[in-house]
């Protein structure tokens, strides 16, 4: 693990390993850089950077102002000018591929190609208030296996997941204490989620468009509660060239080790060699 330091003092941490076509992943909501462990096959012969949003991972806390799509991006960019690196591609799991379309809108020189992992420029009210259910709230789990056995019933649209892999999930997310399970995450994250995407939400189809004549890429969770079929068919219509494949037995997120999450991922990155 490694730490640059943003332009306000924050200290942002990533990792990276591997040469090659620069592709830096980015998380969703609440994750951090490890989330991506398990797609670092599919992405051999590229160098791999994987960065922890503020309030995430082994980054800085910074508060609810600064949890943010568009500082998520300035970091990014900030990040890819602490290495030395001018063009990137951004593989983005959910919030990871919002902030990979701010990047286009702002800075699309920058950017290579983006592969977006089970989101859309529309998320459904629906999704959107699951995640407000549970974020920032510590679960009334108050082991680490317990919290795994619920992993199941909690995740719609996941089928046959080896009860380990639901363990491994939660040991990244949560910690054990005297209390019970502690989120692993600034608390402060639920106000800035419920100030930036307070109904309706609008959606992001001009950052969508800003991908015009970029190899783009998308990996869905056939069960997904995040992204719709329909939104699917538009965003293929709009960007005929789309690498696209859903993933059965996943909802929100697939794990990315998946042979079509991998099958993707390689043609993808093809794509732009």
């Amino acid at each position: 693990m490694a730490v640059f330091t943003a332009s306000d003092g924050a200290r942002i941490a990533y990792d990276q390993q591997g040469d090659g076509l620069p592709v830096l992943c980015l998380a969703g909501l609440t994750r951090e850089r490890h989330d991506f462990d398990a797609a670092l096959p599919a992405l051999a012969g590229a160098r791999v950077i994987r960065m922890d949003y503020r309030g995430r991972g082994e980054s800085d806390w910074t508060g609810a102002p600064s949890y943010t799509i568009a500082q998520e991006a300035a970091d990014a960019l900030a990040l890819l000018d602490h290495l030395g690196i001018g063009r990137a591609a951004i593989l983005g799991t959910s919030r990871g591929g919002l902030v990979g379309m701010q990047v286009a809108k702002v800075a699309k020189p920058r950017l290579r190609g983006l592969c977006l992992v089970d989101i859309g420029p529309e998320i459904p009210a629906a999704g959107l208030d699951r995640i407000i259910v549970y974020l920032g709230r510590n679960p009334a789990a108050r082991t680490l296996a317990e919290m795994a056995a619920k992993m199941p019933a909690a995740m719609p649209g996941f089928a046959d997941v080896p009860a380990g892999r639901w363990l491994a999930e939660v040991t990244r997310f949560y910690r054990e204490t005297p209390d019970g399970l502690r989120i692993t995450y600034d608390p402060a994250l639920r106000d800035a989620f419920l100030a930036e995407f307070a109904p309706p939400w609008p959606g992001d189809w001009a950052g969508f468009a800003s991908l015009s004549g970029l190899p783009v890429a998308l990996i869905r969770g056939a069960g997904s509660d995040l992204l719709t079929a329909a939104t699917v068919a538009r965003m293929r219509a709009l960007h005929p060239g789309l690498i696209h494949a859903d993933v059965p037995g996943r909802g929100h997120v697939p794990f990315l080790d998946e042979a079509q999450s991998v099958a993707v991922l390689r043609d993808w990155v093809e794509a732009m060699r």
